[in-house]
């Protein structure tokens, strides 16, 4: 008996070696997407027309000081944003964006 007890408490140390017990996680169900909710006046993605601001009408101000752009006599809305400008993110096609790069001229001109 005392071999046994000895065995025993020999063993005990490395029972404390064995991984836990540890049952199977339970499956998650799959949960299909929500469709989009609509919300009025919201739309996600906006389709972005080609030219529906008429910005080509502007061609002839590209490489132009930016201090041009209220001598043009847009009748539009617009927006100039400088180089490395914050520009806000409501997009409106009919809105014109001249951009400006670090020495204050205009190389590019599209809608948004």
């Amino acid at each position: 008996m005392t071999r046994a007890l000895i065995a025993l408490l020999a063993l005990a140390p490395l029972a404390a070696c064995a991984p836990a017990y540890a049952p199977a996680p339970e499956p998650v169900p799959a949960v299909a997407p929500l469709p989009p909710v609509p919300v009025a006046g919201v739309s996600g993605l906006e389709s972005r027309e080609p030219d529906a601001c008429h910005a080509k009408n502007y061609v002839s101000a590209l490489g132009q000081p930016g201090s041009i752009i209220p001598t043009l006599g847009v009748t539009r809305d617009y927006r100039v944003v400088e180089y490395r400008g914050i520009e806000p993110q409501e997009y409106d096609p009919l809105r014109i964006v001249f951009r400006l790069d670090a020495a204050g001229n205009i190389y590019n001109i599209d809608c948004g």
